[in-house]
């Protein structure tokens, strides 16, 4: 079975070409659209490599041409995102029990009222909201992170001397860069979201849409999102990529 792995950083797409290419070479690399697909083995898993870009369109379409085109049966995303649970450090991993699009919607009086994306309460209602990673799969990347440790990030790059820790819940998706302290306790508050980022929730609906596994999982960037941020980006991109690669690894065999 093919893997789709999609990663939102460059330096973690850069870490995982190499080490890619150090076990099987160069592999074959294809360009189509906008995107670099990189195929090739990962401890003995046939994986299929890809950045995204950014936004859930340009999610969508990489991820789209993962399952139709180089037949994937299993897309994980790997990216950053901003913390809105106030428990969280930087650098901390966040595995998507639940993934939510929260700019989806009926407008009603100026305020969006979310709904799942693709309906309209009026035209084709749902009582469903978001997408639930498959029960069976998620019991099993508990027992494959289990005991995982991840080294703690450097001051430069947020760290607080702790190391990062591996925890689970619900992760916000939307089209819109956050950087509102009212809105982020909103989002917060209204899904009990545990950070927000721009392209899980369209790898999640269109794995569902094919029938295929999905995993979301992202690292903190910043301790609350819409705060400025007290850390150098390229120097918590560079620390994170091996951190995040030992992840993706534990989890191949399960997948």
């Amino acid at each position: 079975m093919t893997i789709g792995l999609i990663c939102a950083l460059p330096q973690e797409l850069d870490h995982l070409h190499r080490v890619m290419g150090e076990a099987t070479g160069s592999g074959d690399v294809v360009h189509h659209a906008h995107t670099i697909f990189q195929t090739g083995t990962l401890d003995g898993r046939e994986v299929v490599l890809a950045g995204t870009g950014m936004g859930k369109v340009n999610a969508a379409l990489v991820t789209t041409l993962l399952i139709h085109g180089f037949g994937c049966r299993a897309i994980v995303f790997s990216g950053v995102a901003g913390g809105l649970d106030p428990a969280l450090s930087v650098g901390d991993v966040i595995v998507a029990e639940r993934v939510i699009q929260h700019d989806a919607g009926l407008i009603d009086n100026e305020r969006l009222q979310t709904y799942q994306a693709g309906h309209v309460p009026f035209i084709n209602p749902t009582d469903r909201l978001g997408y639930d990673v498959d029960p069976v799969l998620l019991d099993k990347v508990r027992a494959a992170l289990e005991g995982l440790r991840l080294p703690p990030l450097s001051a430069r790059a947020g760290g607080h001397g702790a190391a990062a820790r591996i925890t689970y819940g619900t992760v916000l998706s939307g089209d819109q860069y956050l950087h509102s302290a009212p809105t982020r306790d909103r989002l917060h508050a209204q899904f009990g979201g545990r950070a927000v980022e721009m392209e899980g929730g369209a790898v999640a609906q269109v794995a569902e849409a094919f029938g295929v596994d999905w995993l979301v999982i992202i690292r903190a960037l910043s301790d609350l999102a819409g705060e400025d941020s007290r850390f150098e980006f390229d120097q918590f991109a560079g620390e994170v990529a091996a951190a995040s690669c030992a992840v993706l690894r534990a989890l191949l065999p399960v997948l």
